[in-house]
């Protein structure tokens, strides 16, 4: 048994609580928050650019699905021999509270639903996508807190004085669960705590955004780019502290080849997409009409 260390940051004894029959799961709880706060800064900004916040709701009935779809299938895939090895369940791959979203399938296939959704509306996609993207990177930020509560996701062995500890968990009856069950007290390692790192830099990310969209007046879904541009340096660097299980391609971290190739296509993008702010009229033209034709321009700021 390894002595504990006052000075490290100590892991949850347990991330699943139950309710009579019903399991919260921490996971879960980080999960709902992040999509609460997204949704919040989400319509703030929006209706603040002259956007419908209609559009926000139906937008979310669309992208919360296909965000959760794709994060676990970009998950089952990568990490496929998780679920489809000889002694797995295959059933295990549709357990998503047990934790393991891919945030790069969770923003691709989400991107492409809301894109279809704001085609059939006829309305620009890129003022919606700015308005999103701060609070999405904070959303990802809360989320990394379930991955705490899950001891996973976590770094090499360390000695800082930062290091997270891994306690050993039991279910009930004795067998190890390391999502379900409840700390010995055992720590089985020390490890750099790559969720925190994470977040503080996602929380960085997302003041960097905020400001940099009133400071250069971006617009057409440079703020969009941007975030994942910002997003996917700082993910480059904990991924390769990572030392978890991952799908290698060439010798590298599946995630590490996706976050330098997804970084220069977000920097051509930005640099290619038109200078400049839309007008509330151009955010929504529907919207925009309506207020023309009732002779006023109230709800635009």
């Amino acid at each position: 048994m390894q002595i504990y260390n006052l000075a490290n940051i100590p892991s949850p004894p347990q991330g699943v609580w139950h309710l009579g029959p019903v399991p919260i799961r921490a996971y879960a709880m980080c999960i709902i928050v992040g999509i609460l706060v997204a949704m919040w800064m989400t319509l703030r900004r929006y209706t603040a650019r002259g956007g419908n916040p209609d559009v926000v709701w139906d937008a979310a009935l669309v992208v919360i699905p296909a965000g959760i779809i794709g994060g676990r299938l970009y998950h089952v895939i990568t990490d496929n021999e998780k679920y489809f090895c000889s002694t797995c369940n295959p059933v295990d791959a549709l357990k998503i509270t047990n934790g393991g979203l891919g945030i790069w399938g969770a923003v691709a296939l989400g991107t492409i639903a809301v894109w279809i959704m704001f085609k059939i509306k006829g309305i620009p996609l890129g003022p919606f996508a700015d308005a999103v993207a701060p609070g999405l990177v904070l959303a990802q930020a809360i989320g990394r807190l379930g991955n705490w509560f899950n001891q996973e996701l976590y770094g090499r062995e360390t000695t800082v004085p930062w290091a997270l500890d891994i306690y050993y968990r039991v279910n009930d009856s004795g067998a190890y669960a390391p999502i379900s069950g409840r700390s010995t007290g055992e720590v089985v390692t020390s490890v750099h705590p790559t969720f925190l790192y994470e977040l503080l830099w996602n929380v960085a990310v997302c003041v960097f955004l905020l400001w940099a969209h009133k400071a250069f007046k971006l617009g057409h879904g440079r703020v969009f780019a941007l975030y994942v541009a910002g997003y996917t340096a700082g993910r480059f660097v904990v991924e390769n502290m990572r030392a978890d299980e991952a799908t290698h391609i060439f010798g590298l971290r599946v995630n590490v080849i996706v976050s330098v190739v997804c970084f220069v296509v977000a920097l051509i993008v930005y640099f290619r997409l038109p200078r400049g702010q839309e007008s509330p009229e151009e955010v929504d033209p529907a919207r925009a009409a309506e207020v023309e034709k009732d002779g006023g321009s109230a709800g635009f700021n």
